[in-house]
């Protein structure tokens, strides 16, 4: 059996014991998880020093990228609900990294942009997730990671 057919059990992992996989070899989904769970973790783990989530990350690019961006147009942008998008950019402004402020056009729309904090971390994180990227896009060669790429799209496009 080879080294993709097993996978190491996980309260016997201390043993180097590997359970074969059955029928979830040959499942997408599960492969497409595992992969998420191996990228998950080194992200995290890039991204500890900082202390930022995958989202958090995204959310301040969004903002850098779209200077006075609102709220509801990020969480319709990260498939995220207003409540818990406000919850996040509550805590990305106590940690005095986004700052509101009220719209010149409409007075009731709050725009979202980077404090100098904020634009110092997303520059020191933007380091950091190109290191945990070059982690595994380095075990493709250009033409797979281009095909990789485009097969994840098809996946993500509505049916």
């Amino acid at each position: 059996m080879s080294n993709t057919d097993t996978l190491p059990s996980g309260a016997a992992a201390s043993t180097g014991r590997s359970l074969d996989l059955g029928d979830l070899r040959t499942l997408l989904g599960f492969h497409l998880r595992m992969a998420h769970v191996a990228m998950y973790r080194d992200f995290t783990a890039s991204l500890a020093e900082l202390d930022l989530t995958q989202k958090q990350c995204a959310t301040l690019e969004l903002i850098d990228t779209n200077r006075g961006v609102s709220q509801v147009d990020l969480a319709n942008t990260l498939g995220t609900d207003r409540a818990t998008m406000m919850a996040m950019i509550d805590r990305l402004e106590n940690r005095d990294l986004v700052e509101r402020r009220r719209s010149q056009e409409d007075r009731r729309r709050q725009e979202l942009y980077l404090t100098d904090k904020g634009d110092d971390v997303l520059k020191k994180a933007k380091a950091a997730i190109a290191a945990h990227e070059k982690r595994f896009t380095s075990r493709f060669s250009d033409a797979e990671l281009k095909a990789l790429v485009k097969a994840l799209r098809r996946i993500n496009e509505p049916a």
